[in-house]
């Protein structure tokens, strides 16, 4: 029985040692891998009970243990699509067939139908808000689907925000209610007049006139008038009447807008949507009417994208020639409770296991989730030196263990020869 567990423990040792073999060189063929999590082997030993004074040799068993947790270093490259993730998530990504994995390969570019894929092939998921924010499932991939920019294609996008940022003149004459611009007379007055770009949902662009008019007191009324309206030659009477009119309150101790004062103004562009003009941090301070801030943070005539940047919270934006950016996407992450006890699959991706946990979806920098970086890539983590270290350490375990094996075999040659 001891030659023969002896011979038994010195084959499970060279097993065990294979495996480690096998670990290193997956581990050193993707050394350069983006994004790929290194293996390793722990051993454990299994010890037989004898039951008396003679000793009975156990055995060793190898444990693949995947340091998918470990993080790697980034690189930084010249595309927006490539991605990496600084801390606690993974990207969510479907291959053909819809079945979602995760993975934290985000060397994402598009193919020949616009949709982001990585190296191996999966595409990358995330939210559309092209019709809002979206409506996120924690536990579960509703509502997710394939980042395509096809879909970002020739485009016109209606303006909803604006910014107006002003000084009021504290001193400008007050106006009687029947000459202000909302009463749209042709011999209507006003303290100052400020025009703002905007689009319609065809990508028609309209020039909105905004009257900013005393009424005294700290009041101040503002009147939206679309240009095209304007009486010939210009201004009053517009055909159309005040398109939006909206009275802000001062507080005449400090030129501030007071704490029941609305601070914007809605405009129904006409085949359009809601523009809200906001114009907080607008002042009623001596001196002259004068423009801080005036913009259209969004809305664009039919043009085609430029660029995409995305966000470190996830949101992707295309960038159109204008310089104009709408959001489009919002890519999430998942996470589990145990990554490194997911379940490795082919194309540098995981799933979740019952010792890993179920996958959480959440948004960048949001409930401990890392933070998403445009432009890098995350390397792999495993080192070269280590490796090689481990390689030689395993050539050498295994040699010891072939040596007790053909010591225990020579052995059992004599023991079989003895009566001869």
């Amino acid at each position: 029985m001891g030659l023969y567990s002896t011979m038994r423990t010195s084959a499970s040792g060279m097993a065990a040692q294979a495996n480690r073999l096998g670990a290193v060189s997956d581990n050193i063929a993707n050394a350069t891998t983006a994004g790929y999590k290194r293996a390793s082997i722990e051993f454990s030993s299994l010890v037989l009970d004898g039951g008396g004074s003679e000793y009975v040799s156990g055995s060793v068993e190898s444990h693949t243990r995947y340091m998918i947790s470990e993080q790697g270093a980034r690189s930084f490259t010249t595309s927006g699509t490539d991605l990496a993730v600084k801390g606690n998530g993974f990207f969510i990504v479907s291959n053909e067939n819809g079945q979602t994995f995760m993975t934290r390969a985000g060397s994402f570019v598009p193919n020949g139908s616009g949709e982001l894929i990585n190296a191996a092939g999966f595409k990358l998921m995330g939210y559309s808000v092209l019709n809002g924010p979206p409506s996120v499932v924690a536990n579960g991939t509703a509502g997710l689907e394939v980042v395509t920019l096809g879909k970002l294609g020739l485009q016109a996008n209606a303006s909803t925000e604006g910014r107006l940022k002003v000084n009021m003149p504290l001193n400008a004459a007050v106006v009687l209610p029947a000459n202000l611009p909302s009463a749209n007379a042709a011999t209507a007055q006003h303290s100052a007049m400020t025009s703002l770009t905007a689009y319609d949902n065809l990508g028609n662009q309209l020039t909105l006139d905004v009257y900013s008019t005393n009424l005294g007191g700290g009041n101040w009324e503002v009147s939206v008038f679309n240009r095209a309206d304007a009486a010939p030659g210009g201004g009053f009477p517009y055909a159309g009447g005040a398109m939006a009119t909206e009275t802000l309150v001062f507080d005449t101790t400090n030129g501030q807008f007071t704490s029941a004062s609305p601070t914007s103004v809605t405009v129904p562009v006409p085949n359009g949507a809601n523009l809200k003009i906001d114009m907080s941090g607008s002042t009623n301070l001596a001196g002259n009417y004068q423009l801080l801030d005036a913009t259209v943070v969004n809305g664009n005539a039919p043009e085609d994208v430029d660029r995409i940047e995305i966000a470190e919270d996830g949101t992707m934006y295309s960038v159109f020639g204008s310089g104009t950016r709408i959001a489009t996407y919002k890519i999430p992450l998942g996470s589990v409770a145990s990554p490194d006890n997911l379940q490795p699959m082919a194309g540098n991706v995981f799933v979740a296991t019952s010792k890993s946990g179920e996958m959480q979806i959440g948004f960048p920098g949001e409930s401990g989730f890392g933070t998403m970086i445009a432009g890098a890539l995350e390397q792999s983590t495993v080192d070269l030196a280590s490796e090689l270290t481990t390689m030689i350490e395993a050539e050498r375990n295994y040699t010891a263990n072939s040596k007790v094996f053909q010591t225990g075999a020579e052995l059992m040659d004599v023991l079989v020869n003895l009566k001869r």
